[in-house]
């Protein structure tokens, strides 16, 4: 809470040094102050039956509820919000065009995100696909700013200010994503367990998906030699998921982690003559290169060192997943009792399950090796045996000796890798690529990246919108930089807008309106991600303005027409847009109505 005096000089406000940061501090000491004196109060004139009551009451104030109980805070970025309107301003110079063909572009919002979460409801309410963010884990170590100060671990209230931090920015955000919209923050145990109380609150619990379990370190040098003095050391981190409407199914496309060696249980080979099952042994020493290869390495036919084979000579592997094989290799479950169906020697499908005949002659139902195998997910990608990823996503410490170069960019606090980006975006998502991923913790830009790589790779159209501030320069010499850095590989258009503000009490009644005016364009083209040049959208101010799009027919058919309301229609205009089945917008009221009539 920030106390604002008027200055002599018209229509200036100033702001005072009277800011309240803890403005709920005294609420529950007060209360408890004030029953405790109407308690005393009742036993010294005896009231027995008051005072059983009030006691009841202290009780009850002074327990500690089920959830997450902490003092909140305010932040002076918040409390601007009452005078000052943010809006957008575009750094023209930093514009991208890596595909100057194209009118599609993504956005780097540079301010603070609260203030860009305020402008991104008014553009992408319901309309974000997936958010992700990698906040401040508030380690006490300079990495959490709270109202311009760091906070550290000897501050009495670091988890009460990352937490009023945090909350007020995940309400806001959670108004933009779709009904089936995704929420994914990385986090680790400094705030972790915070972070999953607070989000049970604003998701509510029954829309919590998974706590992933990402490991980022390996444990070496120093760690390893604490590790060996007895301390746990810490190796992974968490990415909380939520969604907005309770639905638990959020994997799009499955990650798959390798498998080494061969799985053993797959030991029945089809044979095309018989139609019945043989020990996969038996294919094995009948396969003269294969056998050759067993006996090169002075090894007996066996399926372990089978197992061994595969990671020793490639000839072996591609024999094995080579589909002629992968298809006729079988591991056994249980029998097959249904005598009502009728069975032929090979392979039967019944119910969508395998059935085949074992070398006894009885039906089983079986599992195909062929399913086991295909593309996996790791650092080094590879074809062979495996399995389908769960919330413990390993092997991301190998990424650590690359993340510098990622982007060609250093950003020595919290840079993610690239490739775990990219998987969380594939997995969350699947391949649905006209979507918009948001992230208002951009740091580095990896979130950008990983978007621009996953369009090049399978031809989407997935759009970004970044926010950071720009403090240290980091919006305008990392984040920034990293976008142009990777213009060569992954050519892709950006626009950089700036947060401005308009002070409100400078500019009374219809004055705050025309000034509004000034700032439209950039809310056009962030909510449509394009440029104003694009016929589709377009700023109408006047009526000659419009006379002179409909006479030169530059009014395209199911396009969109932001109007000041002074611009007034006549019968054949009205007729030529109907035509043309176009939307009328009214501004500033589309982007601005609350601010312009909040006080009516």
């Amino acid at each position: 809470m920030i106390k604002y005096t008027k200055s002599s000089e018209k229509g200036k406000v100033y702001m005072s040094s009277e800011f309240i940061e803890r403005p709920f501090k005294n609420e529950k000491d007060e209360a408890i102050k004030y029953i405790s004196n109407l308690l005393n109060k009742a036993k010294n004139k005896n009231e027995l039956y008051d005072a059983q009551n009030l006691e009841e009451v202290l009780r009850l104030l002074n327990s500690k509820k089920y959830g997450l109980v902490w003092e909140e805070h305010k932040e002076k970025v918040e409390e601007k919000l009452k005078t000052h309107i943010p809006v957008f301003k575009e750094d023209k110079e930093r514009k991208i065009n890596g595909m100057k063909n194209i009118n599609d572009f993504n956005f780097l919002l540079e301010g603070d995100n609260l203030h860009s979460l305020y402008l991104l409801e008014k553009t992408h309410t319901n309309k974000i696909d997936l958010i992700y963010i990698d906040p401040p884990y508030n380690m006490g170590q300079k990495d959490f700013k709270y109202n311009d100060d760091y906070v550290d671990k000897d501050d009495n209230y670091y988890h009460s200010k990352w937490l009023s931090f945090m909350k007020s920015r995940l309400l806001m955000a959670k108004k933009l994503l779709t009904e089936d919209g995704i929420l994914a923050v990385s986090i680790d145990y400094h705030e972790g367990f915070q972070l999953k109380l607070l989000l049970d609150e604003i998701f509510g619990e029954n829309n919590f998906a998974s706590d992933l379990h990402v490991e980022t370190s390996a444990i070496a040098g120093p760690r390893r030699i604490a590790a060996m003095k007895g301390s746990i050391v810490k190796t992974t981190e968490y990415v909380l998921i939520y969604t907005k409407n309770s639905s638990k199914k959020v994997i799009k496309k499955p990650m798959y982690d390798k498998i080494e060696g061969f799985d053993s249980h797959y030991s029945k080979f089809l044979n095309s003559e018989s139609g019945i099952l043989e020990n996969f042994t038996e294919t094995l020493r009948r396969t003269k290169n294969i056998s050759d290869i067993f006996e090169k390495y002075n090894m007996k036919i066996n399926l372990e060192n089978l197992g061994k084979l595969v990671y020793l000579e490639k000839e072996v592997s591609d024999w094995l997943y080579d589909k002629s094989i992968s298809a006729n290799l079988f591991r056994i479950d249980k029998i097959f009792k249904d005598k009502s169906i009728n069975l032929e020697k090979g392979l039967n499908i019944v119910n969508g399950k395998y059935v085949v005949f074992n070398t006894n002659g009885n039906p089983y139902y079986a599992f195909r090796y062929s399913e086991r195998i295909g593309d996996t997910s790791g650092f080094i990608e590879s074809f062979g045996e495996r399995a389908v990823r769960g919330n413990l996503w390993k092997g991301f410490s190998s990424d650590g000796g690359n993340l510098k170069k990622e982007g060609s960019v250093d950003f020595k606090k919290g840079k993610k890798p690239l490739r775990l980006i990219k998987q969380l975006v594939m997995t969350l998502l699947g391949d649905k690529q006209d979507t918009i991923i948001l992230d208002f913790f951009a740091g580095s830009g990896t979130t950008a990246h990983a978007v621009a790589a996953l369009n090049k790779e399978d031809g989407g159209n997935r759009k970004y919108i970044i926010c950071t501030n720009n403090e240290n320069n980091i919006c305008e010499e990392v984040t920034y930089k990293r976008l142009e850095n990777i213009q060569s590989d992954l050519p892709h258009n950006v626009k950089y807008f700036k947060t401005c503000f308009i002070e409100k009490e400078l500019f009374p009644d219809i004055e705050l309106e025309s000034e509004l005016l000034k700032y439209i364009t950039p809310l056009v083209e962030l909510e449509f991600t394009t440029d104003i040049k694009n016929p589709l959208y377009q700023i109408i101010l006047s009526n000659e303005q419009l006379e002179s799009l409909l006479e030169s027919n530059n009014i395209k058919s199911n396009s969109v027409l932001f109007m000041h309301p002074e611009v007034l229609l006549g019968r054949e205009e009205k007729k030529m847009i109907k035509s043309l089945d176009v939307r009328i917008e009214e501004i500033p009221d589309y982007f601005f109505g609350k601010e312009l009539w909040a006080n009516d």
